[in-house]
């Protein structure tokens, strides 16, 4: 059935419950990725999942493989990304019976997935595929879960009955088209702006809207913004770029744009708390609301909507360059362009700086500069997300930055930038985090040796769970409690995993030690000792400010 939905890998970790299962991938044509823990599979499912465009799978076995695999599910499932994680189960004949890892999984994955499922006949296996794969891919996508007893593998099942829709393996796979007569009412009210703004969520680079978006931000003479899950909707090089906008990763610059439109367009964006700075910009009736959104329950929830437009994102801008044919509105980008300045004027003063400990900024400067266009950059949360969210240039369109920022667990950019190098093998995978998030993922180092990934991880190492300490300086008087660990020679704990690793404490060999580490045909590790982030200037407003 997974290969009848077009997939070709599965992420995941063996168990006893999995013999069987284990049994039939040997001899299938699936490559299995071994995964030191079950966690990080469904963190590389979700990361292979971005950059393809197709379903990321993941499994584990009972009991612990179970809740150890639900973080990568969440996240997935918060974010509108397509994996299914499948765990196989105790024999339905041991259940209620004290039998070791029996957890009713079913009630675990329930409120957490889009969809589930528990398996008591193997016959039933072909159908419920097929239902998995179909709520996962249609309507706002998410993660499902199927549980299978170790007794429901070993059964046999109607051959007649294994067949599947290809195009469900891919997403979106039954796009949604917008009421005309809303389309007509948005057009009307476009038609009359005088400072329009798009602000742009995951839900264009998703349904690859990218060109219709720029094409009607480009006939309204309208910015574009857009939220951390957002970025690649347009090349931010162009001149209605904004860049991110919010209390991670926006500016004050990039937060005047916003408070100074009249009409916004939400477009695949939930207008959540970081995206709104908590619902302050924009102000409540300071601009009339459009909002594209696939999911009916999204439009209305932070913001009165003038115009709701419940559609796929590709298809309601289609629609509404379909009802704007041949209007073109003067505008004046003048002020994008100074804002932009004025904020990398800021950033380059510091990324210039020769203090040590090193500067976040200077590694974020440094790396942009020796990346291709279509490296792949996943930045963990803490000191990677806001800096390399409100500074890495996306130089085109499409998945080429992304990080968890549904709830924005550490340790998930290492798995995630491994599955986006499965998924995307030709090109440069780099992954960035804290030495915070190295604790929780090191042990996949040894997957990255043994499958000899030539991906590169860059650590922000600064002894401290600097963003909770930054939150205790801004806002709790500088009690600092509990968020201080011993320093870690990062480098040498990869090199032990196989891994060739430099660590770097003076800021002139940022730059030439990147520079071999991105060029290396092998998998690397740059430990920087950076200035803590408690410390820094980071582009985190309610720090800021």
């Amino acid at each position: 059935m997974l290969r009848a939905h077009g997939v070709e890998v599965v992420f995941g970790l063996c168990g006893d419950t999995s013999l069987p299962l284990y049994d039939a991938l040997r001899g299938s044509a699936l490559r299995h990725i071994l995964t030191r823990d079950e966690r990080h599979a469904a963190y590389m499912a979700d990361g292979y999942a971005r950059v393809t465009g197709k379903v990321g799978v993941c499994e584990g076995p009972s009991g612990g493989g179970a809740t150890y695999i639900l973080p990568g599910l969440v996240e997935a499932n918060e974010s509108s990304i397509p994996v299914l994680a499948i765990n196989t189960d105790i024999a339905v004949s041991s259940r209620g019976r004290f039998t070791l890892t029996e957890l009713d999984q079913r009630t675990l994955m329930k409120p957490l997935t889009k969809w589930n499922a528990v398996l008591d006949r193997a016959a039933d296996i072909p159908r419920v595929f097929r239902q998995a794969f179909e709520e996962m891919t249609s309507g706002r996508p998410g993660s499902a879960h199927i549980a299978i007893p170790y007794d429901v593998q070993n059964l046999p099942v109607d051959a007649g009955d294994v067949w599947a829709d290809p195009s469900l393996g891919i997403y979106p796979s039954r796009r949604v088209a917008p009421d005309p007569e809303m389309v007509a009412l948005a057009a009307k009210v476009l038609r009359s702006s005088k400072n329009p703004l798009f602000i742009c969520g995951g839900g264009v680079v998703i349904s690859r809207a990218e060109a219709e978006l720029c094409e009607l931000a480009g006939k309204l003479s309208a910015p574009v913004a857009t939220t951390i899950s957002g970025k690649g909707s347009i090349d931010e090089r162009c001149a209605q770029s904004v860049g991110v906008v919010g209390s991670n990763g926006g500016t004050p610059e990039t937060r005047a744009i916003v408070d100074t439109a009249d009409v916004i367009v939400f477009v695949g964006c939930r207008a959540g708390s970081v995206t709104t700075e908590r619902w302050r910009h924009p102000s409540p009736d300071q601009a009339r609301i459009i909002h594209i959104d696939i999911d009916p329950a999204v439009p209305g929830r932070n913001y009165k909507v003038d115009v709701p437009l419940i559609s796929d994102a590709k298809l309601a801008l289609s629609a509404l360059l379909a009802e704007l044919e041949g209007f073109q509105r003067e505008g004046d980008l003048t002020a994008v362009d100074e804002a932009k300045r004025a904020k990398f004027a800021k950033f380059e003063a510091l990324a210039g700086s020769n203090d040590t400990p090193i500067k976040p900024e200077r590694v974020v400067f440094e790396l942009s500069r020796l990346l291709d266009p279509d490296a792949i950059l996943v930045a963990d949360p803490g000191t990677p997300c806001p800096y390399f969210s409100a500074y890495h240039v996306v130089r085109a369109t499409g998945r080429r930055y992304f990080s968890n920022r549904a709830h924005g667990a550490l340790g998930y950019a290492l798995a995630a930038a491994m599955g986006a190098h499965v998924g995307k093998p030709s090109v440069k995978t780099v992954a960035v985090m804290g030495d915070g998030s190295f604790g929780m993922c090191a042990g996949e180092l040894e997957t990255v040796a043994r499958l000899k990934l030539p991906l590169t991880a860059v650590v922000i190492s600064n002894a401290t769970y600097g963003w909770i300490k930054a939150g205790q300086k801004s806002g709790y008087g500088e009690r600092y409690f509990s968020v201080d660990f011993s320093a870690t020679d990062h480098a040498a704990v990869a090199s032990a995993f196989g891994i060739r690793s430099w660590r770097v404490t003076d800021p002139s060999q940022v730059a030439p030690v990147l520079k071999q580490a991105l060029a290396a045909a092998e998998p690397t590790l740059v430990d920087i000792v950076c200035q803590p982030l408690h410390e820094a200037k980071a582009p985190v407003s309610e720090w800021v400010a």
